[in-house]
């Protein structure tokens, strides 16, 4: 990503880190060394809101048009934001006298394309690209009053600015001008003139007086010499300006006195062990088992630690990302870097995004640091992860994890606010089609547990997590604290999980592989409808299923306990009768399988309802009194209702019946649809309905239960509404999910859910596993 976060990035106060921009006055006194910092394991940080940033346009983000937060910073009373909003050309404010409540307050055009903005006394700094393309350059430092919300000065930069940093003595800002490369020009790789460089603003007077200065950062590097890239500035207390020049893969530091390149060095590389080089879509689901020799850091944020300290965000660009973060010396010597820690994090809690392991995995963008409460944190944004990770800093040159936080997606700029006990993280990702909306996610230092993760793995046998993810059905043990869980297509190579929801956060402790040795796949052959039928699916469909090593790739979209032991999967089939775009390829099955995940019989629809298959089907079973139901996602051709199917096990016979949805209310449009059904004894049934909607657009989540207790073949079913669980998706502070794919009735009465986080495929990767606690009587 090329905007860049600067602000507020240190532990200070933010009384004495916004100061007045005036005159200058006199010097402030020496900084003092700050005592040492001291762990406190009772203090964490928790979400508490979520600010939509399309709630600048219309309060309920009714609009489809694309906005963004990516950069933070906050007003010197620390009440109000400042925000950068690259794709409306626009800052945008909000009011966090209420952080709980953050209220909008509108925004001020820029005449450009904002990349960062940082706080200096009553103003906002704001950095905008007014450049033409990648070769006729240009930008301007664009001077705000956060108060009036009024533009008060300009000055011009010479090139496209990307970072802004301010001094903490309030003398230099500093600018990052990156003059970024066309990435589709030729390979796209540098050299690519005209060249980056660092503007120094000296801060005398009113800001109509500012005068500025250019350090020439080319031939420092060896990388690209001619081409430096500049991506990000911090500045420390003895005004010494740390800069990252990523696809150089170097560091340069500069004096902002006298303007002076003093030290510069490569960033290096690492060799990362354990990690995943082969992205999704592929069998053997998340490995980490391979090694990258000598990658390159690349990095992109960074902050100062201490005067003699910073931290990088190894993102990477061209050839590098090292995955993780990495503590410099000020002589250019490596303290601590993290290795593939953070990929293992991911990967534990649910967040690993297989997509981009043969790439640069979860990619850090950017760090912060803040003194909280006599304890330094140290602040990681995965961009592609969507969350914060937070460690204490108390140990010299050995982080301390201390939590993860879940962020909405792609968090770009991070801001901590220790006066206020406050951090904010500014997530940039806005697709209303996709249900992502750029966000400002706010959390408070506070005395409670740790609200996230919700579920994390233990360790394989070599070491490494459990990698999980995209869990699409839930099923309760018939005792004790277990659940069971299912993975869906995504991973091709599919999985039951065991859960133990008696801890916090509950503990995926369990793998089961789903494996076909003896080839009841291939033998579905003989009771499939003739190949030349356009609406079956083939002998090449069903070994696409299977894979060479015997594991499965089908659909699981609910799990319920066999009463024989073992398992019911329900795996909804892929493709619509009669659509040529969607083709029929797999049907609609229910697995039993052994407790040790192997296949053992397979259950198919009628044919005649295989005939009105659309790609909408299975989404759920639940054995109870010998008989399996299913939960038909949507309706099928020719229908107007989906189906509630009704298997005895004995006499392998169906019955159906038909199952009333409300009507989809969402501003957004979609559909509603079943999404998983869990057995109550007694003919008794729950199920949740859902839209295909999430954040501000969500309006269907709800749980209804069913009673089968008389019914006739064909009939339709009544349903009596348990929980509209709305209110609950909204506790964690968060945007609303989309998929709540997972309910289990406990053995005690406690009703849980899940939402799939889709493997974290254009989705956050945030899991929230919520226990409903009693509902039914």
């Amino acid at each position: 990503m090329n905007k860049k976060l600067t602000s507020i990035t240190t532990g200070l106060l933010l009384s004495a880190l916004l100061i007045s921009c005036g005159g200058g006055g006199e010097d402030p006194p020496p900084v003092q060394s700050p005592a040492p910092s001291v762990p406190n394991p009772g203090k964490v940080f928790n979400r508490i809101a979520t600010f939509n940033v399309c709630t600048q346009i219309g309060s309920s983000c009714e609009s489809d048009e694309e906005t963004a937060a990516e950069i933070a910073a906050a007003s010197e009373d620390g009440m109000t934001l400042v925000y950068t909003n690259s794709p409306k050309r626009e800052i945008g404010f909000v009011d966090i006298r209420n952080p709980s409540a953050p209220l909008a307050l509108g925004a001020l055009g820029m005449g450009g394309e904002p990349t960062s903005v940082t706080a200096l006394g009553p103003h906002a700094l704001v950095a905008v690209n007014t450049s033409t393309d990648f070769v006729k350059v240009s930008g301007k430092l664009v001077v705000v009053n956060v108060a009036t919300r009024a533009t008060v000065a300009e000055i011009a930069l010479p090139g496209q600015p990307d970072s802004v940093a301010r001094s903490k003595d309030g003398k230099y800002v500093a600018v990052v001008i990156e003059n970024e490369r066309d990435e589709d020009l030729g390979t796209g790789a540098p050299p690519q003139l005209p060249a980056g460089s660092l503007v120094i603003v000296d801060v005398a007077g009113s800001p109509g007086t500012w005068k500025t200065r250019t350090v020439n950062l080319s031939g420092i590097a060896a990388l690209y010499a001619t081409d430096p890239e500049p991506e990000y500035v911090a500045i420390n207390e003895d005004n010494i300006a740390v800069v990252t020049l990523q696809e150089n893969n170097h560091i340069a530091l500069v004096d902002l006195a006298t303007g002076a390149v003093t030290r510069h060095f490569s960033a290096g590389s690492v060799t990362l062990d354990k990690v995943d080089l082969i992205d999704a879509p592929r069998p053997n689901q998340v490995s980490l088992t391979q090694t990258q020799a000598n990658r390159l850091r690349e990095p992109d944020g960074v902050v100062w630690i201490s005067r003699t300290q910073f931290v990088t965000a190894n993102e990477g660009d061209l050839n590098g990302g090292s995955r993780g973060y990495t503590v410099f010396n000020i002589d250019g010597t490596v303290a601590y870097d993290s290795g593939a820690a953070m990929e293992h994090l991911m990967a534990r809690i649910g967040h690993y995004n297989d997509k981009r392991s043969d790439a640069k995995g979860n990619e850090p963008e950017n760090v912060g640091y803040g003194r909280f409460d006599g304890t330094d944190h140290l602040f990681v944004l995965s961009e592609r992860s969507s969350v914060v990770a937070v460690y204490d800093m108390s140990q010299k040159n050995a982080p301390a994890y201390k939590q993860v936080l879940p962020a909405a997606m792609g968090p770009e700029g991070v801001l901590p606010l220790p006066a206020r006990n406050l951090l904010i993280v500014a997530s940039e990702v806005d697709e209303r089609a996709s249900l992502a909306r750029s966000s400002l996610n706010i959390y408070a230092y506070q005395t409670a547990p740790a609200a996230y993760p919700s579920i994390q793995s233990a360790d394989r046998s070599d070491g490494t997590p459990i990698p999980w993810g995209a869990l699409s059905g839930l099923a309760a043990a018939r005792s004790g604290s277990l659940v069971y869980a299912v993975e869906d297509s995504f991973f091709r190579g599919n999985r039951i999980f065991e859960i133990d929801t008696a801890t916090r956060p509950a503990t995926l402790r369990a793998e089961i592989r789903i494996t076909d040795p003896n080839g009841r796949i291939a033998a579905l052959a003989a009771v499939l409808p003739d190949a030349a039928d356009a609406n079956a699916f083939d002998d090449t469909d069903l070994s696409a299923m299977r894979n060479a090593d015997g594991t499965v790739k089908i659909d699981p979209e609910g799990i319920s306990l066999a009463s024989g032991g073992g398992f019911w999967i329900a795996s909804e089939g892929r493709g619509t009768a009669g659509e040529a775009a969607r083709p029929v390829r797999t049907a609609n099955l229910i697995f039993k399988v052994s407790a040790s995940g192997v296949i053992e019989d397979i259950v198919m629809l009628p044919a005649d309802v295989n005939a009105r298959q659309v790609r909408f089907g299975f989404e759920g079973v639940a054995e109870a009194d010998g008989k399996l139901v299913v939960a038909f996602q949507r309706a099928w051709a020719g229908e107007a209702l989906p189906r509630i199917g009704v298997y005895d096990i004995a006499a392998k016979s169906w019955r159906f019946h038909f199952y009333p949805l409300e009507a989809a209310t969402s501003p957004n449009g979609g559909w509603v649809g079943l999404s998983d059904i869990a057995a109550l004894g007694d003919n008794g049934f729950l199920v949740i309905e859902r839209d295909n909607q999430g954040g501000p657009d969500a309006r269907i989540k709800r749980l209804y239960r069913i009673d089968l207790t008389g019914r006739a073949d064909g009939s339709t079913l009544g349903k009596t509404l348990i929980r509209d669980v709305m209110s609950d998706l909204r506790a964690p502070h968060g945007n609303v999910y989309e998929k709540i794919e997972g309910l289990a009735v406990m053995a005690n009465g406690d009703v849980l859910i899940v939402n799939d986080n889709d493997g974290v495929d254009d989705n956050s990767g945030e899991v929230q596993l919520i226990n409903l606690g009693k509902l039914l009587n």
